[in-house]
C-alpha cells in the first residue's frame, strides 16, 4: 500500500465520519477541494475500489443506504476504535505539516524506524493470510536466527516499536516477535488460516506492553498523586482503569490486568507520583526491581 493511496483512505474516513452521511455528489464537492485531488470529482469506480481496500485492509464497512447515502457503520467503527483513531491521528498531522511547510522543521516526532521497513509487508501479509519468512536478531541471542516461518496473526505498538504475534511453525506455539529486530522477511505463497477462537483482546487485553501471559488477571489498585491523577484522567495507564476514589490529597485508580514486565517498569517510571496498594504480588515486584536499581549506584 503506497503512502499516497493510505492518504485517501484515511482522508475517505475521515470525511465520512465527519459528515457522518454523503451523496456522492457532496462527496465528490468535499473531494475536489481536497489536497490529495487533481480538483476533479473521484470517478464511481475508483470510488468503489476505494471503499472496497477500506473494507478489506481496516475492516470499516462503507455502507448506502436507500436514499442513495454513503455512511461507514458505526458497529464497524466501535470494534477498531484504536485503528481508526491512530489512522486519523496520523492523517491530522501528516496532512497538517504538508500543508504548512513553514511548521515541518519546527516539529519532532518519536521515531518508529520498524515502521518504514517491514510494517508493510507484514500488513500485507495479515491482508492476504500469508505466511513471512524472515531472519530476526534477537537481543538475547548470539547469532540470528534465520528461515523462521511465521504466521502473522496481530499487530501491536508499543513504545515507539511494532511487535507482531503469531504462530512460529518449528516451535508450534504462539510467540511475539519486534520488527525493529527483523533484519530480512519475504511473504511467502504458502497460506494460513487465523483460528476463530483467536482474537487480538485475548492475548493483550489485560496486559501493559507486548510481554503475553497465562497468569490470572488481577485486580490492580494504584495510589496517585493529585497531579498524576489529574494524567490519568486524560490518557489512562490501560483501557481497563476504572473506579476512580477521590480524597483531599490522592486518587486510586482500579486496573484488570496481568502482571508482567513492562507493567512494573511503567511503574518505575512514575517514580514517588504512584505507589501500589494491590496486589501484593506487584507491590514486591516493584520493590524489589526499585531496590535493584538503587544497589546500581552503590
Amino acid at each position: 500500500m503506497t503512502r499516497d493511496l493510505f492518504s485517501r483512505y484515511v482522508w475517505i474516513v475521515d470525511t465520512f465520519l465527519r459528515n457522518e452521511k454523503l451523496t456522492r455528489e457532496e462527496f465528490n464537492r468535499l473531494w475536489e477541494k481536497c489536497h490529495l485531488s487533481d480538483g476533479r470529482p473521484m470517478p464511481e469506480r475508483t470510488f468503489y475500489h476505494y471503499r472496497r481496500s477500506i473494507e478489506e485492509n481496516f475492516h470499516l464497512d462503507i455502507l448506502c443506504n436507500r436514499a442513495g447515502e454513503f455512511y461507514i457503520d458505526p458497529k464497524s467503527v466501535s470494534r477498531n476504535r484504536t485503528l481508526t483513531n491512530w489512522m486519523l491521528d496520523s492523517y491530522a498531522v501528516n496532512g497538517a505539516i504538508s500543508e504548512t511547510p513553514r511548521a515541518s522543521g519546527r516539529v519532532e516526532v518519536e521515531d518508529v524506524p520498524s515502521a518504514r521497513e517491514f510494517l508493510p509487508t507484514v500488513l500485507s501479509a495479515i491482508n492476504k493470510s500469508k505466511i513471512i519468512s524472515f531472519t530476526y536478531a534477537g537481543f538475547s541471542r548470539s547469532r540470528p536466527e534465520r528461515d523462521i516461518l511465521f504466521a502473522p496473526y496481530f499487530l501491536k505498538r508499543y513504545k515507539q516499536r511494532w511487535y507482531m504475534l503469531g504462530y512460529k511453525e518449528k516451535s508450534r506455539d504462539i510467540r511475539t516477535y519486534a520488527l525493529d529486530r527483523v533484519r530480512q522477511m519475504v511473504i511467502t505463497d504458502r497460506d494460513f488460516t487465523l483460528p476463530p477462537d483467536e482474537k487480538a483482546e485475548h492475548y493483550f487485553g489485560h496486559i501493559i506492553g507486548v510481554t503475553t501471559s497465562k497468569a490470572p488477571v488481577r485486580r490492580v489498585v494504584l495510589r496517585a498523586t493529585p497531579t498524576q491523577a489529574k494524567y490519568f484522567r486524560a490518557l489512562p495507564l490501560h483501557p481497563s482503569q476504572h473506579e476512580e476514589e477521590t480524597h483531599d490529597d490522592y486518587s486510586l485508580f482500579c486496573y484488570e490486568l496481568q502482571l508482567n514486565y513492562e507493567l512494573v517498569h511503567e511503574l518505575m517510571s512514575l517514580g514517588d507520583s504512584v505507589r501500589v496498594i494491590e496486589p501484593a504480588e506487584l507491590r514486591v515486584m516493584v520493590k524489589e526491581a526499585l531496590k535493584a536499581a538503587l544497589d546500581q549506584y552503590d
